[in-house]
């Protein structure tokens, strides 16, 4: 099978293209407008793309809550979504008015950030608190823009819950991350191998 995606001509009932980019991680990206307006999404285009410095990205497909207060205060954090959280996940990407308080809306707590303003998930095992590098505006290859945007943000601190560190390790697998695959399916990270780089 082979398709073009400018025609989308692959005859089946749904776009196969996230099915294939998965599973992808999900960005819980919480933000603050700068009257004050809270805002809390998840992102399944998401990762990190540098170590040092600590950067990640997360990419919105239309001019969100999330784009809004992000480029007004240029701040976020992003929480990690869990297993146990998979259900106040899911709550917090309803479609709801920029005044709506997602934290409330999912029954989550906004614990206080130390160095930016707005909250993380009290009840995630890990929160990325971030500064904006940059938005970038998607286009084609055209110079054709799209209503997309990728926010690129510096981490410039973390919070772990202390149990889920084993033997110095932080145990990934422990913490039962969640993944965006296609269509309306996810996966959890239950298990990890070790390979090592050749020489």
């Amino acid at each position: 099978m082979f398709y073009e995606t400018a025609s989308n001509n692959h005859g089946l009932p749904h776009d196969p293209f996230k099915a294939i980019v998965a599973p992808r991680p999900i960005g819980w990206i919480s933000s603050l407008s700068a009257k004050g307006e809270l805002n809390l999404a998840p992102y399944s285009y998401f990762n990190g793309v540098s170590s040092k410095p600590p950067c990640v990205m997360f990419a919105s497909e239309g001019h969100k809550d999330s784009i809004a207060n992000i480029s007004e205060t240029r701040e976020f954090v992003c929480s990690l979504a869990t297993w146990e959280l998979r259900e106040q996940m899911n709550a917090t990407s309803a479609t709801v008015s920029r005044e709506v308080d997602e934290f409330m809306l999912a029954g989550l707590t906004a614990a206080q950030s130390k160095l930016v303003k707005p909250p993380r998930v009290a009840e995630s095992p890990c929160a990325l608190e971030c500064r904006l590098v940059k938005i970038v505006n998607l286009g084609d290859e055209d110079a054709t823009l799209a209503d997309r945007q990728i926010v690129i943000g510096k981490v410039v601190g973390i919070h772990i819950d202390e149990q889920f560190i084993r033997n110095g390790i932080l145990d990934t697998a422990a913490m039962k991350p969640i993944a965006r695959c296609g269509y309306r399916n996810y996966a959890v990270v239950l298990d990890q191998f070790e390979m090592i780089r050749p020489k």
